[in-house]
């Protein structure tokens, strides 16, 4: 480690790992990017005493939350096409409204908006599904956020591609021009089973084990995809997957409710992880993710947004705060996903299931140093019994103030300071314009 160059000093410190601690008036230690160590605020005092300081008497300083799943450039189709099933939502409004807009600047724009967004609200590290991704791959390096960008695939041409082989092909040159980036990875996001063929997966399969890189893939997000796929295959999505050998440590399944006993059995024995977006599922009416059943059977389930065009934001900690009351409810079982665990699904887990658990996701030494501060000296968290219980039911995306990510600092004081965000706001409205006019006529 390098000389210390930074102690952020909070009320409390929320390392997620070792799981439901709380450390009262500790500090966090960074040096070149990294956490250099984590002590009693008195003790580093003593040993940093020329080194910058932040201190945040009223604050809860927790690792970044992280999003597993969204399709951030869709943020510029918020509102665009509500109160829907899945498949009229998709088919007939979201799909010709890309096939209309998708474009470098739309990417570029809605990416933007959504990196404010998710920076404002306590992300330090989001996992995209979407086309262009050398263009949201730029905007998460400019604005200094953590991002695994999908190289997606699907089996129809759009503006990005002609097909699954020029999909591939693009996203691996997108790929090796980011090799070595400290905040930019990459993973194989096939769309889903029903949009992706066999031939496809086998080739996905093959360059995902050959260069170690994740497979993030909607399955069994509704009653429908399994029902089609029963159909057209004789098996269930799931079943289908693992016969084409996807199921494995690198593969995570986004969505997931619709989930017999066998195949949450299956999904353990494989060691693979599952994405819970859990308003995403409820505003579509999509079903349930047995979030309790699946942890149980020592699943590891991180938690995603899904697209703003379906949530209808990027509010992680909105998100945590819905799957651990949904869970309770589907289990029949008040205990069933306490506070602790939601937040270390909201980060730690996150991290496990986007292959990045060895950076990120924890305030251990050796870290990253991507860590939020959380205001708690407000009206809605106050009094302060519990800490963790206080940022899992109460504490509002509003409070957090501040981010660091590899320990720059993102946003200080409710800023962001990596990118002109008046102007991010000024594109959007463009866009509002743009697509109204074109639905009006």
């Amino acid at each position: 480690m390098q000389p210390p160059d930074l102690v952020v000093a909070a009320r409390w410190v929320l390392p997620i790992s070792p799981a439901n601690i709380t450390l009262p008036d500790h500090a966090v230690v960074v040096a070149d990017g990294r956490i250099a160590d984590v002590l009693p605020a008195s003790e580093a005092r003593r040993r940093y005493p020329a080194t910058t300081w932040v201190d945040l008497p009223r604050h809860a300083l927790l690792p970044g939350l992280v999003n597993a799943h969204t399709h951030a450039a869709m943020t510029l189709l918020r509102g665009f096409a509500d109160d829907l099933h899945l498949e009229p939502w998709l088919h007939e409004h979201v799909w010709p409204a890309e096939q209309r807009w998708l474009s470098p600047d739309f990417v570029r724009d809605g990416t933007a908006l959504a990196v404010a967004e998710m920076i404002r609200g306590g992300t330090t590290c989001f996992a995209d599904m979407y086309f262009f991704p050398d263009v949201a791959a730029g905007m998460a390096a400019e604005a200094g956020l953590r991002a695994v960008i999908g190289m997606v695939v699907v089996e129809f041409p759009t503006a990005w591609a002609d097909g699954p082989a020029d999909y591939l092909r693009k996203g691996l040159v997108v790929r090796d021009g980011y090799r070595g980036h400290p905040l930019v990875s990459f993973a194989f996001t096939p769309h889903a089973p029903y949009s992706v063929s066999d031939e496809t997966l086998g080739h996905v399969r093959v360059l995902a084990d050959e260069l170690e890189a994740p497979i993030l893939m909607h399955v069994h997000e509704t009653a429908a995809e399994v029902a089609a796929s029963v159909a057209a295959h004789a098996r269930r999505p799931l079943r289908r997957l693992d016969d084409l050998g996807l199921l494995g440590p690198g593969f995570a399944g986004i969505h997931m409710t619709q989930l017999e006993p066998h195949e949450i059995e299956l999904i353990a024995k494989r060691n693979a992880s599952v994405i819970h977006c859990p308003e995403s599922n409820l505003k579509l009416a999509s079903g349930f993710c047995p979030v309790a059943r699946l942890r149980q059977a020592g699943v590891t389930v991180a938690l995603g947004t899904d697209g703003a065009a379906s949530n209808n934001d990027l509010d992680m900690f909105g998100e945590l705060r819905t799957a651990a009351l949904v869970a309770k409810a589907v289990a029949g079982d008040a205990a069933a996903l306490p506070a602790a665990e939601a937040l270390r699904m909201a980060t730690l887990d996150g991290a496990r299931a986007l292959g990045l658990a060895d950076r990120i996701g924890s305030l251990e030494a050796g870290k990253a140093a991507d860590f939020i501060a959380v205001d708690l000296d407000h009206p809605a968290t106050q009094p302060v019994h519990h800490p963790l219980s206080q940022l899992a039911y109460a504490a509002g995306r509003d409070q957090v103030t501040d981010a660091w990510i590899q320990g720059r600092r993102v946003l200080a004081s409710g800023s962001i300071t990596t990118f002109d965000e008046a102007a991010v706001l000024a594109r959007a409205g463009e866009w509002r314009d743009r697509i109204g006019s074109h639905a009006d006529a």
